[in-house]
Order: C-alpha cells, then structure tokens, then sequence
C-alpha cells in the first residue's frame, strides 16, 4: 500500500512538473497561427457566394490571424453587403478593412480577422498600375500583421517592396507579420527583393493555385528579420479546399523567439 502510495505521489509530481515546464516554454516562446485566404468575395468555383462555406474554412484551422484578400463592401456586386462582416460574424472574429479602390457603389481591398480585438489599423496605398493596391497594417498587443494583394504587373510587384519596408520599419519592438496574395511565385525577382528583409514562413514548394492540380505558389505568409525577434516554423499547410475559392488557403504556425 505504502509503496502504491509512494508511486502514485511519484507520478503526480512528474506530471505537474512536466506541465510547469510546458507552460513555461509556451510562454517564453509564444506561438502564432497565420492564415492567408484570398476568397474572391467568397464566390466558389461552382459559382455560389456562400460566406458560410469560407467561414466554415477559416473556423476549421483555427488561426489567430486570417489576412483575407478580394472583398467587397457594400457594392452592387455584393448587393450592398460587406463581405468581411459577414465573416467576422460566422467566425466571432475582429474585422479590420483597407478599400484598395472605390467600386460599383462601395469599395473593394483587403482585410484581416483577428481572434484578439486590434489595438489600431491603417491602409498604405501601394503601386498599382492596373489597378490601385494597398497594405494593410494591424498592430496587435503583441504583434504587428499586414494583408496585401499585389499587382497583375511586375514592375508594380517589385515597387511595392520598398514601400512595404518603408511602411513597417517604425515597428521594432513587436514581431511583423506580412500574408497575402503577392501574384509572384518563389523564383521572381520581387519575392528575391522581399526576402532580403523577411522570411518566408510557408513552404512555396506547397502550390497554392488554382484549387485543382495547383502547380504554383503565389499566396505567402513572411516574418521581418528583426534584431530582436526569430522564427521557427512549427507547422505550415496548403488546405485542400477546392470549391470554396479559386485560391488554397495557406497558413503557418510559428514559434516567436525573442533574441
């Protein structure tokens, strides 16, 4: 009895102190969960705007952070409906929105769902020869996350590098986060000029279009090199969600580890 007794308490004391220590790595270094989702106003491959369908995506894995690209707000398009409300409502998230362009009676941009409620968010116009781009910069508790849809054109592509760098180099004591649809893939010379500064944190070798037999990646989750903040990807996927969008959603989830 006594022994029984001795090994019980033993057990106990090993599993409190393993709980201790997770918790405590968990906190020195926190984890985050990033999803970038263009869901081209939530319109799928079969034709059908079904907000449910896409909230139903972003509900099933879970993220912190969805940076969301291709909405409406209140255009004849959308039947005056602003679609990232819809969302945020079907996901009981925190809706931030940048119109890139006016259009149709409303406006149309990028936006970001948060399970936190945002300190602060702004827009930053970026080039946009075709059609006019943006960034949107949401800045967190503890950590700063942009959305962005880049240009059809290359030298558009590449210009908006240096305004993005411009736009975030004030954030220095947060980690930056940057997800979107940038229309580039791995290999060009804007994604090159990017990575000078950031990291990819997804895999490009995982195609994120089109949503059947995709064969490229041009959807991204980055993170600023920083003196004071590294990375460490803990898991990243490209979803199998072929009706949803004419996009795969992708997402990363990273360890933040302060220097």
């Amino acid at each position: 009895m006594k022994f029984r007794y001795a090994f019980l308490l033993a057990l106990f004391t090993l599993l409190f102190n393993s709980c201790s220590i997770s918790k405590k790595t968990s906190s020195d270094r926190p984890q985050l969960k990033i999803l970038s989702y263009n869901i081209r106003n939530a319109r799928g491959m079969d034709e059908i705007v079904d907000f449910d369908r896409v909230a139903n995506v972003i509900k099933r894995i879970n993220t912190d952070c969805v940076a969301i690209q291709e909405l409406d707000s209140a255009t004849e398009r959308s039947d005056g409906i602003v679609v990232l409300d819809e969302l945020a409502k079907r996901t009981g998230m925190y809706a931030a929105y940048n119109a890139s362009i006016d259009y149709q009676g409303g406006k149309y941009g990028v936006g970001m769902l948060t399970k936190e409620k945002p300190l602060r968010f702004h827009g930053v116009p970026l080039p946009g020869s075709e059609e006019k781009r943006s960034l949107l910069i949401v800045e967190m508790k503890d950590y700063v996350i942009c959305s962005t849809h880049w240009s059809l054109r290359q030298p558009d592509r590449f210009a908006s590098v240096a305004v993005i760098n411009e736009a975030l180099k004030k954030y220095t004591d947060k980690p930056v986060f940057l997800a979107g649809d940038l229309n580039a893939v791995s290999e060009s010379e804007e994604i090159k000029e990017i990575s000078k500064e950031w990291v990819i944190l997804n895999d490009p070798a995982q195609p994120t279009i089109p949503v059947v037999n995709p064969n490229r990646c041009i959807d991204y989750v980055f993170g600023k090199q920083s003196d004071v903040f590294s990375f460490e990807v803990v898991q990243t996927k490209v979803e199998n969600e072929p009706v949803a969008s004419d996009h795969l959603p992708v997402w990363t989830e990273v360890r933040i580890i302060k220097k």
